[in-house]
């Protein structure tokens, strides 16, 4: 049976490393994958995963309209595909969480996403909130806050480092924008911003 994973955590877990060793990991057997990433998320180019760490693969740029699921059983019809991975996938609607679970039930092809639990003010994303319901396996990724602890929150900062507290709940950034940080710590941003 083929299931659903949920890979979360803060910033600067690793995800995109892990997303992309798991898709060498495939190919390195002879078997395909289709990665999928946000079209929103021009960090590296369009349809382009990059880790931190340099590594990066092309991937199929995913709008709110993309029906995952036709798209993937398209795919597959021409030739199989072994393993679908999904990068940011807090940015996933509904709609395409519910077809994710599809494609593992149906089309019985794994499904792996990777993304952020929560955004900049400790709230769920969609998708997050639609995958922590539906994925079959639920896995954090760990990282650590400044003072060592595990970090779970994701801080935004401004151009002077200091919190922000009100925005949209999507804002493209990495670590000019962003800080991982232990509950404790961001509460304290927050408060003296």
């Amino acid at each position: 049976m083929s299931k659903v994973y949920f890979y979360y955590s803060a910033m600067n877990a690793g995800k995109s490393t892990m997303l992309l060793q798991s898709s060498y990991n495939y190919h390195e057997r002879g078997m395909r994958t289709l990665l999928f990433m946000p079209k929103i998320d021009t960090r590296a180019g369009v349809g382009r995963i990059q880790s931190r760490i340099g590594l990066a693969a092309d991937a199929i740029a995913l709008t709110d309209d993309t029906d995952l699921f036709e798209r993937v059983k398209a795919d597959h019809a021409v030739k199989p595909v072994a393993c679908v991975l999904i990068d940011e996938a807090q940015f996933l609607t509904r709609p395409q969480v519910r077809q994710a679970t599809d494609i593992a039930d149906i089309l019985r092809i794994p499904v792996l996403c990777y993304g952020l639990r929560t955004d900049f003010q400790g709230q769920l994303f969609p998708g997050s909130a639609e995958l922590l319901a539906l994925a079959d396996n639920l896995i954090e990724l760990k990282t650590i806050c400044h003072c060592g602890r595990k970090a779970t929150m994701n801080l935004r900062v401004g151009p002077d480092g200091r919190a922000v507290k009100v925005g949209a709940q999507v804002e493209i950034g990495g670590n000019d924008r962003y800080v991982a940080m232990c509950r404790r710590h961001f509460k304290e941003a927050l408060n003296s911003a």
